[in-house]
């Protein structure tokens, strides 16, 4: 273990993986982890930085772990296209190297994942029974937050390309409306590494859309995974804005929170939702109250 780029609270063990690639575990320990532990997985162009949301957890009686998977973040090495894999899967071997250390030392393990960490976080869970002893989902990316002609002949494009073109860009990045909404340089609280998470964030490239809509299906037929999932989300979204807005300070502008709700009963037969008002796609980056309800959501259900 090394110090962390968060401070000396923290430390990092890089986890060696097949083909060269590496995936980074961070650690905070809580004085008294009675409770277990809870493992973090990060969205899409994204890495963990929320030290908040360690020091929330660390303070009820959870050491704190939190994943940066191959090629984001801190697992970003020279010569890898950020965030690229053609398959969802591939994560799995992190994910199993991860719980496995956590398991050495805690009984209880919460999976916390957000957005396409939701996702992925999912179905892995589905495919290892047993892995985790509560799914916590925050904003999971459960469908494509496009008109009907992209989620359908696009994403038959997108799985073309895969085949021939895996590499190519399919669109140059995001829309800087929910950067902006979050940097304290701009309209919100937080600072981060802008090598890390780009305010127009990386190139989408073909392969890894259609990994993601191949994850998308299986969702939609459904999933079992067997243990407890919480699903939070905004109570509105604010889509397709090429500029910062007002309204963007208090919505989902990143998905739709109406397909979240549609799609989280099938992860698995215990599924409990949640609705946060005012809500950031990232709902523990929301501006308080909203922040705070998140929070005590958790709570709730995990006392339960």
């Amino acid at each position: 273990m090394e110090p962390d780029i968060l401070g000396e609270s923290y430390q990092v063990r890089t986890l060696e993986l097949r083909g060269g690639a590496v995936a980074t575990l961070v650690h905070r320990a809580a004085a008294d982890a009675s409770r277990g532990a809870v493992l973090y997985v990060h969205g899409f162009c994204d890495y963990f930085f929320q030290d908040h949301v360690a020091a929330h957890f660390v303070e009820r009686g959870y050491d704190f772990y939190a994943l940066d998977l191959r090629a984001y973040g801190r697992s970003l090495r020279p010569g890898q296209l950020p965030n690229y894999v053609v398959d969802l899967d591939v994560h799995f071997e992190e994910l199993d190297a991860a719980a496995a250390i956590i398991r050495e030392q805690h009984r209880n393990l919460v999976v916390l994942g957000h957005s396409t960490g939701g996702l992925i976080t999912s179905l892995w869970a589905d495919a290892r029974p047993g892995a985790v002893d509560a799914l916590v989902l925050n904003s999971p990316w459960l469908d494509l937050a496009e008109p009907w002609f992209n989620r359908t002949v696009g994403t038959a494009a997108s799985h073309l390309l895969r085949r021939v073109l895996p590499k190519l860009v399919v669109r140059k990045g995001l829309p800087p409306t929910y950067a902006h909404s979050l940097l304290s340089s701009h309209h919100g609280e937080w600072d981060f590494r802008l090598d890390w998470k780009p305010v127009e964030a990386f190139p989408v490239r073909s392969g890894w859309l259609s990994a993601i809509r191949r994850g998308h299906a299986r969702v939609h037929r459904g999933l079992s995974v067997t243990a407890p999932v919480l699903v939070l989300r905004s109570a509105r979204s604010l889509l397709h804005r090429k500029a910062w807005e007002p309204g963007a300070m208090s919505a989902d502008t990143v998905l739709d929170v109406e397909q979240i709700a549609r799609w989280a009963p099938n992860i698995g037969p215990d599924v409990t939702t949640a609705v946060i008002p005012d809500g950031l796609h990232d709902l523990a980056l929301s501006a308080e109250p909203a922040r705070g309800e998140y929070f005590a959501e958790i709570d709730a259900w995990l006392d339960r």
